[in-house]
């Protein structure tokens, strides 16, 4: 898969409200670990959303791993004009610098929003656009990232679409790897002193 389509729950679904939140740092872990996974199997676009959440924390850990693969790309498509606009200035602001940080970005729509096919036209192309898909989400536990999952789920009934569901159970493994990770961590900087 040379484009990748990451998306997923949002912030407040997940219940996360800062970044300095454990919650925050193990997710933003996995989605390293996930990407690193992607990059090494081929993939050379990733491509998100600016939904405050999955997507947003995925366009971050995109751009923080060019240094390391700068083959790779980051493209950030929202489905409509002013997306955001409705959101906190904080929010807009954070958004506004992911756009401007990453190698592309546009909009599906070139109109504010006016109606829920907008959407539905923003998960065709991307669909359309992408070979294939990680989605942090589990299906036992509904959000909105659930209309994404079924779009894929109806495409995959013509269309040859790997997609990488990262459930409740995944994100706790990678709970665990990561406070591994850090004990390892402390320990090295402990004994390095």
């Amino acid at each position: 898969m040379q484009r990748v389509w990451i998306t997923g729950y949002r912030a407040y679904e997940l219940g996360v409200f800062s970044e300095k939140e454990p919650k925050f740092l193990v997710l933003q872990y996995a989605l390293k670990r996930l990407m690193i996974q992607a990059v090494e199997d081929g993939t050379n676009w990733l491509i998100t959303g600016g939904q405050m959440g999955i997507e947003q924390w995925a366009a971050q850990v995109g751009m923080a791993l060019k240094k390391d693969y700068p083959e790779l790309q980051v493209a950030m498509m929202t489905p409509f004009t002013h997306f955001g606009n409705n959101w906190k200035p904080d929010n807009q602001a954070k958004l506004a610098t992911l756009i401007s940080q990453v190698d592309f970005h546009a909009s599906v729509s070139n109109h504010d929003y006016s109606s829920p096919q907008q959407l539905r036209n923003y998960q065709e192309f991307m669909l359309t656009h992408t070979d294939g898909a990680i989605l942090v989400y589990d299906v036992d536990n509904e959000g909105k990232s659930r209309y994404d999952y079924n779009a894929i789920v109806k495409w995959q009934d013509e269309h040859d679409y790997p997609l990488q569901l990262v459930d409740f159970d995944q994100l706790q493994e990678f709970s665990y790897e990561f406070a591994e990770n850090s004990k390892e961590n402390s320990k090295k900087g402990f004994n390095s002193n």
